[in-house]
């Protein structure tokens, strides 16, 4: 996991004068505008929060995932997460 150092008091104070600006005094110049959004993709920098937890799973099925290889921690969460995205109201 990679960490973030915390800014400098220069640039904290940067940052400050910064977010006290009105959105219409912020130079944007040397940002163009997108026009064209159809390469965009959603979603694709979240990364949701993971949390460490201690799960009893039946030892054929965590047996099944297990023979897939590494990762299968990352299988099982997406099988989670696709149940939950199927029945979520």
């Amino acid at each position: 996991m990679a960490t973030i150092r915390k800014p400098t008091p220069e640039e904290q104070s940067a940052l400050d004068a910064l977010a006290s600006m009105p959105d219409s005094e912020i130079d944007t110049s040397d940002m163009p505008e997108v026009k064209d959004w159809n390469g965009a993709v959603r979603g694709a920098l979240y990364r949701p929060v993971k949390r460490l937890t201690s799960l009893r799973l039946d030892a054929d099925v965590l047996e099944w995932f297990r023979r897939g290889g590494e990762g299968y921690q990352t299988r099982i969460n997406a099988v989670l997460r696709e149940y939950v995205e199927r029945y979520q109201r």
